[in-house]
């Protein structure tokens, strides 16, 4: 166990530690991002969104996987169920936000209009649902064992395969890109292999060596600002992890046609985290005991209740393949008051469940709610007729 009462020594030296844990991460987290960027030129386009997304979120999986290790269920839940809540109610309306204020800088008009996506990324939107349906089994069972790291790790095969039918509509152009990665894209091939594998190499080497001091600095800093650890690495790490990825997305949305990508880049996260980052939490804490066991998660019901149901609100919201103004401050407004307020998760749960059933329901008079349901199927079998063809 990690968490628990700390010596005031030993979280004074953690909170100091803080001074170069916190940066540390922050450039493990952007050396990783540009190493993706560069590399999503020269993949197969469909897994272009799914890779750059799962690079992203690697000092997430490093700081949870420390979590893990010791066994802590409370800070795990915490820190699981942050990084979700951060891409969904900060990330996604803070796209909106660069998207509507980048179009007001280059004086189009319509500040208010939504974010229109392709029908391609009904991929993404679709992927959604099997992970936040088997999640609503595993919160209702009180548990998280090794047959649901197999599920939930099916589940993202399944959709890697998915979006490599079904690709997107193209890849970020190369003036979107950060000034690092477009660098190494302009140098010569065998420079600019060896030049991506060393941002991977030395992202990751440094993501290993700072992954637990980062975490016991946090616990450190927490303590000695009389702050809840629990609150304090559910809200303070993601952001740390995801700060990266927030960058790249910034730069697409306050590109013409591009917001809609970014939009996807997150959600595909959202995918990732729910599916991998989940499967790997038995498993590593499997490892940690010995023996295969099982997460016990019945205390954090309520916490992950919220998540999902938070999850299952953006994936309707995104249904007919726009992003609106309201929803999106909508979004900012339900995460804010749980940032100012952590205890209020039963009234914020009911809110969220609460828009959730309102939004299905209005399917009933909204014939387009639900508009990437009807699409996929027809791009799948167009997608398949494609390959059978070629």
């Amino acid at each position: 166990m990690i968490s628990g009462p700390v010596n005031p020594e030993d979280a004074q030296r953690g909170a100091i530690q803080a001074i170069w844990t916190f940066p540390s991460m922050l450039a493990s987290s952007f050396l990783l991002a540009w190493g993706a960027e560069a590399a999503q030129f020269y993949v197969s386009q469909g897994l272009a969104l799914a890779i750059l997304a799962w690079l992203q979120v690697m000092p997430e999986f490093a700081v949870e996987a420390v979590i893990a290790w010791h066994q802590d269920v409370s800070l795990m839940t915490a820190n699981f169920t942050g990084a979700l809540r951060l891409l969904t109610g900060l990330g996604w309306p803070t796209i909106w936000l660069v998207y509507a204020f980048s179009r007001r800088r280059r004086g189009e008009p319509g500040f208010w209009r939504p974010i229109r996506l392709d029908d391609e990324h009904a991929a993404q939107v679709v992927g959604l649902i099997p992970p936040l349906v088997y999640w609503a089994w595993i919160i209702y069972k009180g548990t998280l064992n090794l047959v649901d790291a197999g599920v939930l790790m099916a589940m993202y095969v399944g959709f890697l395969a998915v979006v490599n039918r079904i690709p997107p509509k193209e890849h970020e152009e190369l003036a979107d890109v950060a000034a690092v990665a477009r660098y190494v894209i302009g140098l010569e091939r065998p420079q600019r292999r060896l030049a991506i594998a060393a941002l991977f190499l030395a992202g990751g080497t440094l993501l290993c060596l700072v992954a637990q001091p980062f975490l016991f600095s946090m616990i450190g800093l927490a303590t000695v600002l009389g702050i809840s650890q629990f609150v304090f690495v559910q809200w303070v790490a993601p952001f740390l992890s995801e700060f990266p990825e927030f960058v790249t997305t910034s730069y697409w949305s306050r590109s013409r046609g591009k917001a809609g990508m970014a939009l996807m880049n997150m959600a595909s996260s959202n995918i990732n985290q729910w599916t991998m980052l989940a499967a790997m939490l038995p498993i590593v804490y499997s490892l940690s005991i010995g023996r295969p066991s099982e997460v016990p998660l019945a205390e954090h019901r309520v916490e992950l209740m919220l998540t999902l149901l938070q999850g299952s609100l953006g994936m309707i919201i995104l249904a007919n393949l726009n992003f609106q103004a309201y929803e999106a401050l909508g979004l900012f407004g339900l995460w804010f008051v749980q940032f100012l307020v952590p205890h209020w998760r039963e009234e914020v749960s009911i809110l969220y469940g609460v828009w959730l059933a309102f939004e299905v329901a209005s399917a009933l008079w909204r014939p387009g709610r639900l508009r990437a349901f009807a699409i996929f199927p027809t791009l799948w079998n167009l997608s398949v007729r494609q390959r059978v063809q070629g």
